[in-house]
């Protein structure tokens, strides 16, 4: 008698409705559901460079692999997060799993940030994600980088819980007033590096950062470049002379400096290593000055040195007219051009010491 035999069907994949899902290379996804817990994060800074990436066996049977990103250690899953922007941190990213969401809310990944606000426009409140950012840090953010947005009011919030900040950058901060900034550099004792680009800050602010500030290394004062006549101010070089000694980098492109200026920076700081004035055009580089200059500073920018590297537009502004004092009666922000084609900054991903040096 023949016995009969039945072949068993096998169970078909459960179909992944998380609606937080995000799909990954090769059409894999990773949810909450489906990830497990992550150990402890230990030193989110140290991880071997020769670990393998965990991998699965794709979904439909084929012979390519795909990643399986749930499964990354958290000290190689804080090197990806930091690369993210602040927004995709915050957003997305810390919804994929809970391993991520441990990951995005370590202060490790969050000692570095930048923001743009053309970058992020589709942030309603910019100013909002920032201090969100801020506060993840727990104290212990150390590069700061705002552009195109930014308050006295949250300048004066980061500074109070930032106390460890080497690295502060501003670019086109219009709302940021001197005396907000010099309230702010007050609790900012550590600060190495500052850049103010394309601000409305005068020399009161220069002055606030080298009072408080004993450490400061780096200076970039940035802005648009001109060539009228008659059109010249040393306040801000004086300012930096008096109050900066133990600067080894400063680059003032566009300012409105002269040869005195000039002396009195070099006068002043004596351990300055690299000096950029390119489109400084009230300064005659030539004799016993461009003598001193090039066996004082290491590294030196002339005037009409190549602007290949700068990173804003370099396009010096025609201004149509002038003000009662002779000053050019409008501002062009670094980002656009006389098209209104966007110049891209850095990005708001992680900032590097490149930016500053």
């Amino acid at each position: 008698m023949a016995t009969s035999t039945t072949t068993s069907t096998p169970p078909r994949r459960r179909l992944n409705t998380n609606p937080h899902a995000r799909i990954l290379h090769g059409g894999a996804t990773t949810s909450s559901s489906a990830s497990t817990p992550c150990s402890p994060l230990k030193k989110l800074n140290l991880m071997d460079p020769q670990q393998p990436l965990p991998q699965k066996q794709p979904l439909d049977g084929g012979s390519a692999l795909v990643r399986d990103w749930a499964g990354l250690s958290p000290e190689l899953l804080s090197v990806i997060m930091a690369h993210l922007s602040p927004a995709d941190r915050l957003g997305i990213a810390q919804l994929v799993c809970s391993s991520w969401r441990k990951v995005c809310r370590d202060p490790y990944i969050w000692r570095s940030v930048g923001i743009s606000h053309y970058s992020w426009e589709r942030v309603t409140d910019v100013e909002a994600l920032c201090a969100q950012a801020v506060d993840r840090s727990c104290g212990g953010l150390v590069s700061l980088s705002l552009e195109c947005f930014g308050s006295d009011k949250l300048l004066a919030d980061i500074a109070s819980k930032s106390g460890q900040l080497k690295r502060l950058r501003l670019v086109s901060c219009h709302e940021v007033s001197d005396q907000g900034f010099s309230t702010a550099v007050q609790k900012l004792l550590f600060l190495e590096e500052l850049e103010i680009s394309y601000s409305a800050l005068s020399k009161d602010a220069l002055v606030a950062a080298g009072q408080y500030c004993p450490f400061l290394k780096s200076l970039k004062l940035n802005q648009a470049g001109y060539r009228r006549p008659r059109i010249e101010n040393d306040k801000e070089a004086t300012a930096i002379a008096e109050n900066m000694p133990g600067l080894r980098c400063l680059q003032v492109f566009g300012n409105k400096l002269t040869n005195l200026g000039l002396e009195a920076i070099l006068n002043g700081c004596r351990h300055l290593e690299s000096l950029d004035i390119r489109q400084c055009f009230n300064v005659n580089l030539e004799g016993d000055l461009e003598k001193r200059c090039r066996r004082q500073i290491k590294q030196l920018r002339c005037p009409f040195d190549s602007t290949d590297d700068y990173p804003y537009n370099p396009e010096i502004p025609d201004y149509g007219s002038t003000d009662e004092d002779g000053y050019p009666s409008g501002f062009s922000d670094p980002e656009l051009s006389t098209d209104g084609e966007y110049y891209g900054f850095s990005g708001d991903s992680e900032v590097s010491d490149e930016e500053f040096n």
